[in-house]
């Protein structure tokens, strides 16, 4: 195990390349058991959670390749149908292999699936879609998906969800007839998923809308499709540039992506400028509250696509103990996410946490540096944001929460002027 050591109060200052989208990756790397022949996906974040879909990928019977950095090449002519233990039950999205194997070999075999503690997440919204689908279900300790025959139907699921979408999408490109996904969640990683597919020869309608048209086909073929770019990794780097009082120019980024993101920022005062698919944070703002109109205290609260995204909650709870004013952050969809504030007050934040879902936050605060654990990939990313802006040293453990969600953090950011290290645990 690793710790980092981060030494703060030094504004970072330079241009940072966004990675590639984690959440759009893992799906697409599912979705490349489908194909007839060769997928070749560029822009592949190099993290933990990608490394153990790939390796999941390759226990099925895929051949994966590393062409180069970021790029891989999967090739899936013979696949199995149970799912390898050890990896399925260390990553959440493990379960997205369950759409294309119910649709290529009729039956899926896999344990309860991992990831971050940040509440119940639940799994009936993918059976419920499977089933409607055709599938049959059994649970005894593990869960064992078969069919006979998936055929399209006109599906409304029960949550916005997500993986359940995508397990959706997947199992009904190959289905027999028409089918209709409602209430679908419409994030831009559950779009490009689309448009991969698409690019294999699927035929999807109404991509980027909660309602999608699935035709099935009966094969998908090989195509080379490019990941978009991480807009969580954007929204954490923009505030990580402004409570560091820095300056900083985010390139590669999907403005477009960030609107709601951006709305939710220009209310604690922060701004910035766009040109093209580059995104400059400038140094010298006023980090100030912007009450609602007749003086009210404002709230940032997550919510489904295109709403302001849970990822970014936990950040958001950080940059707000620099801002001067009192805002309220509602996380609304995970009852555990909040809970990773007590290490911040900790730290000398002013943060009441109202209860598991909603937190007020009144600054500015002078954050101390502080001894940290990452519980999650997010409430990991905003420990070291805060690390980065609190007087004095931190130290963070279980760092590994947080590099299964941002690429090359450490080497990326002290090229910004970052004073961070990262060393074996048992080296002070």
């Amino acid at each position: 195990m690793c710790k980092y050591f981060i030494d703060g109060s030094f504004p970072i200052k330079g241009k940072i390349k966004a990675s590639g989208n984690k959440n759009a990756a893992l799906p697409c790397i599912a979705a490349a058991l489908l194909a007839d022949g060769e997928v070749i996906l560029e822009n592949v974040p190099e993290i933990e959670d990608v490394s153990v879909m790939l390796s999941i990928a390759t226990k099925l019977g895929a051949t994966v390749t590393k062409i180069k950095s970021n790029e891989y090449s999967i090739k899936s002519d013979d696949i199995k149908s149970e799912l390898p233990q050890e990896e399925a039950k260390s990553i959440r999205a493990s379960i997205l292999f369950a759409g294309p194997l119910l649709a290529r070999t009729g039956k899926a075999v896999f344990p309860p699936p991992g990831g971050d503690v940040i509440g119940r997440r639940r799994l009936d919204t993918h059976f419920l879609a499977f089933e409607e689908l055709g599938a049959r279900i059994e649970i005894d300790g593990f869960f064992k998906l078969t069919t006979n025959k998936l055929v399209g139907a006109d599906l409304f699921l029960d949550e916005a969800s997500v993986t359940a979408t995508e397990n959706a999408i997947m199992a009904s490109v190959l289905a027999e007839g028409k089918t209709i996904i409602q209430n679908a969640a419409s994030e831009p990683h559950v779009q490009d998923l689309c448009r991969m597919l698409v690019s294999m020869g699927a035929k999807i309608t109404g991509i980027g809308s909660n309602i999608l048209f699935i035709d099935g086909v009966k094969k998908l073929s090989g195509t080379k499709f490019r990941i978009g770019s991480d807009f969580i990794e954007v929204g954490s780097f923009i505030g990580l540039a402004a409570v560091t009082r820095g300056e900083l120019e985010i390139e590669d980024a999907i403005p477009s992506d960030l609107r709601m993101v951006k709305i939710a920022y220009a209310k604690l005062g922060i701004h910035w400028e766009t040109d093209g698919s580059v995104i400059k944070i400038n140094s010298g703002q006023r980090l100030q509250v912007v009450s609602d109109f007749g003086g009210h205290i404002p709230r940032i609260d997550d919510a489904p696509w295109p709403g302001f995204p849970p990822d970014l909650t936990s950040i958001m709870v950080v940059v707000a103990t620099q801002v001067e004013g009192t805002v309220l952050i509602h996380e609304k969809m995970y009852e555990s996410r909040m809970f990773f504030v007590d290490k911040l007050i900790g730290m000398g934040a002013k943060i009441i946490l109202c209860d598991p879902h909603r937190a007020v936050v009144s600054g500015p605060a002078r954050l101390k540096g502080s001894q940290l654990v990452s519980p999650d990939i997010r409430a990991g990313m905003a420990m070291v944001i805060a690390a980065l802006c609190a007087e004095g040293r931190s130290e963070i453990r279980n760092v590994f929460q947080v590099e299964r969600g941002y690429e090359n953090l450490v080497s990326r950011l002290k090229k910004l002027g970052a004073r961070i290290e990262k060393k074996d645990s048992d080296i002070a």
